[in-house]
C-alpha cells in the first residue's frame, strides 16, 4: 500500500509540474518565434494527451464511486467520436462563413478521409 501512494503522490507531482509548464508555455506560443509545422506537432501531442487524461479521469471517477474499472478503449473511442463531431460541425460552420479561405488539398484530403469514413459509420448504424 505504501508503494501505491508513492507512486501516486509522484505522479500527482508530475501532473502539477506539466499543469505549472503549460501555463507559462502560453505566452510563448503565441510569439511569431515558433515554427509552424513543429507547432503542429505540439497540439497533435497535447490533444492526445488531453484525450487520454479524459478517459484517465473517467476511470478515476469511477474507481471513486466503487464501479469497475472502466476499459479505456471505448472510453477513448467515445471521446473521439465526441471530439469528431464537435470539429466536423465547426468546419461546417466555417465553410458557410465569408471571408476565409481555404488550402483546396487540406479539403480534398478532409472530403476523402470523411468519405472513408461515412462509408464505415454506414455499416455501423
Amino acid at each position: 500500500m505504501a508503494g501505491r501512494s508513492n507512486k501516486n503522490s509522484a505522479i500527482a507531482a508530475k501532473l502539477e509540474t506539466a499543469i505549472s509548464d503549460l501555463r507559462a508555455f502560453e505566452n510563448l506560443l503565441l510569439s511569431d518565434e515558433v515554427d509552424a509545422s513543429l507547432l503542429g506537432d505540439f497540439r497533435v501531442a497535447l490533444n492526445r494527451v488531453r484525450n487520454v487524461a479524459w478517459v484517465a479521469q473517467q476511470s478515476a471517477a469511477a474507481r471513486f464511486a466503487q464501479m469497475t474499472n472502466p476499459d479505456f478503449g471505448p472510453l477513448l473511442a467515445s471521446e473521439r467520436v465526441r471530439a469528431a463531431y464537435q470539429l466536423c460541425r465547426a468546419v461546417q460552420e466555417d465553410l458557410d462563413r465569408q471571408g476565409i479561405e481555404f488550402q483546396k488539398g487540406q479539403l480534398a484530403e478532409l472530403h476523402s478521409i470523411a468519405t472513408a469514413l461515412a462509408r464505415q459509420l454506414s455499416e455501423r448504424i
